[in-house]
This record gives C-alpha cells, sequence and structure tokens, in this order.
C-alpha cells in the first residue's frame, strides 16, 4: 500500500508509487487452515487489516491473527506515527475464528488517518507481531468537500475464484487506484452454496486456474465452512491491498448462504446434508459478523445487517436486508402483503430514517433490483419483481408504499444502488409510464459482479414505470471473468454543486454510461 506524508496526504497524492498493478501475482502463500493455538512465536496478521462504517468521527478497525492475541491499534495524523493514540482492543481467539474488531471514536473529521494494528502475546504484552498499516478517510463535517464511493458485488461466484494466470481479483487494483472514499459491496460477498475447483476448460478451450483450498471444495455447511469460504477471498493480494486503504460498508444477499434462500426454507439440494436455511443462515450470519467489521452486527446493537451509515451532510447511506426478512418466494400475486421482501419492522425503519435524514443524498443500498424480473424456479420470483406490469402485487406493494412514503414527505435526493443480476444497467423509474403512479421520478443503478460468471439481461417489469438507457450483458449464461468484463460502479459528489453522478465502469476502469443528478428533488 502507498501512502503519502504530513497533511497534504489525499486522493492524488495517495496514487503516487502505488504498486505496479497484479499481473504478476504469484499463488498467495497463506495458510487456510484455522489457526493452532500452541504455535512458536509472535502472533502475526499475515490476513491483512479493513476498516468498516467509517463516520465523521469514527470506524471500526478489522485483523485477524494466527494464533490467540490481544488487538491493539494506533492511529495518527501521518504514516510516521508521532503522537500515536492507542486502542486497546478485545483478546481474539478461537470463538471467533481468531478475528477481532475494535471501535475508534472521536476521530478528526475529513481527515486522513494513519493506523496500524499490533497483535500481543495475551500473557506477555511485550511479545508482538509485526504491524500491519493501513489508512483511509473520515467523512467531512462540512458540505463543501467532494466525495467519491463505489459499489459493486458477486466475489467468487458460479467456481470462478482467484486465478493466479490473470492477477487474481484485479478489479479491485482498479478501484484502489480510484482512491473512494469508502466501497459499498451490495453482497455475495461470498458463494457458499459454489465450490472452487481447481480448473475449469472454457467454452474455447483455455484452462481457468483457480487457487483452492478445502473449504472451498464443498458447499458450505458448518461453521467452519462457512469461515473458511469468508477466509477465502483473502488469499488474494489485490483484496487485501484494497482493504487496507478503502473503508468498507457491507451488505448481505443469498450467495452467503444458498441461491435464492429465504427463512424458512428447506433446501432441494442433494449436496447438502444440513437443509434447513435458518440453520444455515446463523452460521453463515455468525461468520459473516466475524469477517466483516459492522456496527449493528455487534450482539449489543441488535446482531442486524440493515443500517444507515452517516457519511457527512453530503451522504446517508441505507443499508437494507432484502433476505432475513422477506416471505418465501411465490409467484407474488398477492393482494395483500405485509411482510414483503423488507418485514414489516424493516420497512417502518426506513421510512423513519428516511424522514429525519438532513444528507443531501439518501443512496439505498438494495441487494436486490427494483424493477427486474428475477426468476425463481418457474413460477416464483426471487426479487420484488414478478413480470405482471399492472397494479401492485405481492412483494410491490411495499415498495409502492415506500415510494408513496418518499413522495408525500417530500424526501429529496434518494438514489437507488443495486448488484445481483451479474452486468450492468441503469433504470429511470416514472409515474407517467407506470400503472402506479403515486411516485416521484427515481433512478436505479445496477453494477457487478466483481469476480463471478456473467448473466443475460432480465425483462423489466412496468407496474413503477421503468426504462432502461443503458445495459451491458453477456448473451449467454456464466461467461467467466476471461470471456465477460466485471463491473463496478462510481458515484461523485460535487462538494460545490452538491450534484451527484454516477458512472458504471468495467474492469480496467473504462467508462460505459454516465448520469448527472441534481441536488434537492424529491425522487430524483
Amino acid at each position: 500500500m502507498a501512502q503519502g506524508s504530513g497533511s497534504g496526504f489525499g486522493r492524488r497524492s495517495l496514487l503516487q508509487g502505488a504498486p505496479a498493478g497484479s499481473a504478476a501475482l504469484a499463488l498467495p502463500t497463506l495458510s487456510c487452515a484455522a489457526p493452532a493455538q500452541a504455535r512458536s512465536g509472535r502472533p502475526s496478521a499475515d490476513w491483512g487489516v479493513q476498516v468498516g462504517d467509517v463516520t465523521t468521527s469514527s470506524g471500526l478497525v478489522w485483523v485477524r491473527s494466527d494464533r490467540p492475541a490481544r488487538m491493539v491499534v494506533q492511529t495518527a495524523a501521518t504514516e510516521s506515527f508521532r503522537h500515536a493514540r492507542s486502542w486497546h482492543g478485545p483478546v481474539i481467539g478461537p470463538d471467533t475464528d481468531f478475528t477481532g474488531v475494535t471501535s475508534l471514536h472521536g476521530l478528526p473529521s475529513g481527515e486522513q488517518i494513519h493506523y496500524r494494528v499490533l497483535l500481543a502475546d495475551p500473557d506477555d504484552p511485550r511479545r508482538t507481531g509485526e504491524p500491519v498499516s493501513g489508512t483511509f478517510r473520515t467523512a467531512p463535517t462540512g458540505r463543501r468537500t467532494d466525495l467519491r464511493f463505489h459499489w459493486s458485488g458477486d466475489l467468487a461466484g458460479q467456481g470462478w475464484g482467484i486465478n493466479p494466470d490473470r492477477g487474481g481479483y484485479r478489479i479491485y487494483e482498479d478501484m484502489r487506484r480510484r482512491n473512494p472514499d469508502f466501497f459499498l459491496c451490495s453482497g455475495d460477498n461470498i458463494y457458499a452454496d459454489s465450490p472452487i475447483p481447481e480448473r475449469v476448460t472454457l467454452p474455447d478451450g483455455r484452462i481457468w486456474r483457480n487457487v483452492t483450498t478445502e473449504e472451498k471444495s464443498k458447499v458450505a455447511e458448518t461453521l467452519a465452512e462457512f469461515r473458511g469460504a469468508f477466509r477465502y477471498n483473502l488469499l488474494d493480494d489485490n483484496l487485501r491491498r484494497f482493504n487496507a486503504q478503502v473503508p468498507t460498508i457491507t451488505q448481505w444477499d443469498d450467495h452467503e448462504v444458498h441461491n435464492n434462500w429465504y427463512p424458512g426454507q428447506l433446501l432441494d439440494d442433494d449436496r447438502y446434508t444440513e437443509k434447513d436455511t435458518d440453520v444455515l443462515s446463523a452460521r453463515s450470519l455468525r461468520a459473516f459478523s466475524e469477517y466483516f467489521p459492522i456496527r449493528t452486527l455487534r450482539p449489543d446493537r441488535g446482531g442486524r445487517v440493515y443500517r444507515v451509515v452517516h457519511h457527512g451532510p453530503l451522504l446517508d447511506v441505507f443499508v437494507l436486508d432484502m433476505r432475513r426478512y422477506r416471505n418465501a418466494n411465490s409467484p407474488g400475486r398477492q393482494t395483500d402483503d405485509p411482510q414483503g421482501i423488507l418485514g414489516a419492522e424493516q420497512l417502518r425503519w426506513l421510512k423513519r430514517e428516511l424522514s429525519r435524514s438532513q444528507a443531501v443524498w439518501k443512496v439505498i443500498a438494495s441487494d436486490m433490483p427494483l424493477g427486474l424480473v428475477v426468476p425463481d424456479g418457474k413460477t416464483n420470483f426471487e426479487a420484488v419483481a414478478q413480470g405482471d406490469p399492472g397494479a401492485p402485487l405481492g412483494r410491490e406493494l411495499q415498495l409502492a408504499e415506500l415510494l408513496r412514503h418518499i413522495k408525500h414527505d417530500r424526501i429529496t435526493g434518494t438514489v437507488w444502488l443495486t448488484t445481483d443480476v451479474h452486468y450492468t444497467s441503469a433504470q429511470h423509474y416514472a409515474p407517467e409510464r407506470a400503472a402506479f403512479k403515486d411516485f416521484e421520478p427515481f433512478w436505479e443503478f445496477v453494477s457487478g459482479p466483481l469476480n463471478a460468471g456473467g448473466f443475460q439481461a432480465l425483462k423489466l417489469d412496468g407496474t413503477f414505470g421503468p426504462t432502461q438507457p443503458f445495459i451491458k450483458a453477456p448473451d449467454r449464461a456464466n461467461t467467466s471473468p476471461a470471456e465477460s468484463p466485471q463491473y463496478f460502479g462510481e458515484v461523485d459528489i460535487d462538494g460545490g454543486s452538491g450534484e451527484l453522478t454516477v458512472r458504471l465502469r468495467q474492469e480496467g476502469g473504462q467508462v460505459l454510461f454516465s448520469k448527472v443528478l441534481q441536488p434537492g428533488r424529491v425522487g430524483q
């Protein structure tokens, strides 16, 4: 990771001296096995560091040790760590898979924070391993500072894992070089239901080679296997380097457990001995909470994924959980559906927090698209839309209620961001084209995958009047990352004008589509 020096450490200077790409990435050498408790030497943090849910004055620092250790974090204004402040974190051990999180608070706003994590022997604090360093920017308290963030999702899906011949997850290096203030991962951080084989033969005869681990040789069922699935991605140099520089806001979706799962479902999948998704999802959520720094997943914060992250006066990010509170997937033709895809409690929370928000922009981070028809088998549907272009039915009723609330409460600056469908597109929704008309126009942008199979475009549902000015998708299912570009989205907010610009980019950084939105409008 490249670092600048002094108070001038900023977006442009951060890129000076950056690693020269990742094409020469070697096979990772980290051990994938759980650490032994009786190893000699000093604690080591080979899995890197990451920071999550950064605000104007706080953030969460994560690390994984190779044995029991006391976590200590030091922060400073410069990379020399003069006048460093120390934060004493937890003793980490096997109960959390040797991961730990330390909460930082009282940080200066709008500043570059340098930090390093030391792991100390719990019985001898003088015995520490090599420190692992990172950096992040706190959110500004003023409205004149520009903001940039990226979003995407879908990592190591359909058996397309870390390929050393391609340089691993090189899209993370593309994003890191653009030095965003944070990264929003919109779900499918792992594919618990997709084993990673050693090699796959592509349609043209080329061989795709994967880094493999024991845990990723089968579907994840046990807590150890879920932990191993989350740990797998950290074998990639690009991702660890990215994590050390770019804070995250992370949500989950279906593949953290199983394709298209819903609460109460019993799997019809011969690969599984444990078929109860409630059991599997509980194990996955525990591992998810261990491998990502998320404030609301702490036991004293309710153990939930949905939350709002305040990123200064320009931006609030509303992170949804469309997985744990949904009803069963169905044809979606109900005329009354209070549970829907969010659950009644989460919908009340979202309406309340949107009304309270004073931010110029309210980004709604949705782990599923709104108007794209996502099937689940021959008759059921996985997302909100169900293909009937008429009045709202099924889960659409909940969306109609929310959109009506945004209009009547005059909530300005809402933008929807999502991933899930393994291609990139832009949808504009407007009442004059819709069967349901009691809402204000708004945009929804789709980007992904990060490293997974590409899939064909889905149909639009006309209930909320979408048009699609841009789409890029492959023409067949499960095209590999070697055949179909991977995608990420970029959002820039101008501190002077308040304008928000969305750019849909593909691997390598090429801009495919851009849209400038003006602040202060209800909906958008």
